[in-house]
């Protein structure tokens, strides 16, 4: 039995907790060439406002994450999914605000420090949450970079 869908105030606050304690990230880039979809997965630490990842410039999630400037995440189970679509930032280590590669090394158990890997911002355009097809049609938890508010 598929189980009642979630306030919009409680998917919020599932979201909350995925992003504070979950360490991988399904990371969909496309090439801005010829639009190649790539998926990946990778560590990403959370701050409150955008997530965090890394990995080498060259690769090709690295490669289209600097060019486009865009991503697709998916966080958690295909019947408990977070998604997220964002803007992206790549950032040397030393731009990094204090503590923060630390932090990312201690979540993640990777320290992209050694590597000389840059790491790549995610700001959240669109957020999305849900379980069961019941909560679909109120997935949306940020749109344009604002919180939605109320359901529909």
């Amino acid at each position: 039995m598929t189980p009642p869908p979630r306030s919009l105030e409680q998917r919020w606050t599932d979201t909350r907790h995925r992003l504070e304690h979950d360490v991988d990230v399904w990371v969909a880039t496309a090439d801005p060439a010829d639009a190649t979809p790539y998926l990946v997965p990778l560590s990403f630490l959370w701050d409150g406002e955008t997530l965090l990842l890394s990995t080498a410039e060259h690769s090709p999630t690295g490669r289209n994450l600097r060019d486009t400037g865009r991503v697709r995440l998916g966080i958690g189970p295909t019947r408990d999914v977070v998604m997220v679509e964002g803007t992206v930032e790549m950032l040397r280590a030393e731009e990094l605000p204090d503590g923060v590669g630390d932090a990312f090394a201690a979540k993640t158990g990777f320290d992209p420090r050694r590597s000389r890997y840059p790491y790549f911002r995610v700001r959240p355009e669109r957020i999305q949450a849900w379980r069961e097809v019941n909560e679909i049609a109120d997935r949306d938890l940020l749109r344009n970079g604002q919180r939605v508010t109320e359901a529909g």
